[in-house]
């Protein structure tokens, strides 16, 4: 019997880091943290990271630098994430935009785009006050036009998933074979 803080029995192992991008709202986390744990890999979300290396919030990181001083951080701290041995890393929504980035993720990692509908990345959103991107008055539109401004640079991952309407086991493991169809992940052989 295995504690709840036992490490999960890995059956695959990760051959390089995978990036889950998309909106904020898509479930790059959760479905990230559930994925990790399929693989017996480390999770690390860039969002986190960007508040501990700042020791601040994003909403003040936003406050204080605006949103080129926030891309400015977000930028570094991913490059270094990628430096690290493969994990499950998920990235903020706009992170995957910046073209530097981009390339990075690209020469180090495979990515997989977390693709979500509209009406159901609102939903998930509204429920939250910590979005600073969304700090408008129509906070629905700038949903619409961040997402219509991000499909060209989120349309260039490697692998592409839905998780509109499917649950989240249901989305890791569909991630999970598809990593392992394009040789990202490889399954470990049981002795």
């Amino acid at each position: 019997m295995h504690s709840q803080d036992s490490e999960p029995k890995k059956l695959c192992r990760l051959l390089r880091t995978v990036v889950l991008v998309g909106m904020m709202g898509a479930g790059k986390s959760t479905i990230g943290r559930k994925l990790a744990q399929r693989l017996g890999a480390k999770f690390v979300d860039a969002d986190t990271e960007i508040e501990l290396a700042a020791g601040c919030t994003i909403p003040e990181i936003f406050s204080s630098l605006g949103e080129a001083g926030f891309r400015d951080g977000e930028r570094k701290v991913i490059s270094r994430l990628l430096e690290n041995p493969p994990h499950v890393l998920a990235m903020g929504g706009g992170a995957f935009v910046d073209m530097e980035t981009r390339r990075k993720t690209k020469e180090s990692a495979t990515s997989i785009w977390i693709n979500t509908d509209l009406d159901t990345l609102f939903q998930r959103v509204s429920r939250r006050t910590n979005r600073p991107m969304l700090y408008v008055s129509d906070p629905r539109a700038e949903l619409e036009r961040l997402l219509n401004a991000r499909l060209p640079s989120y349309s260039e991952a490697d692998i592409v998933i839905s998780s509109d309407e499917t649950s989240i086991d249901a989305t890791a493991h569909m991630a999970e074979t598809k990593l392992i169809q394009i040789g990202a992940v490889a399954p470990v052989e049981s002795t």
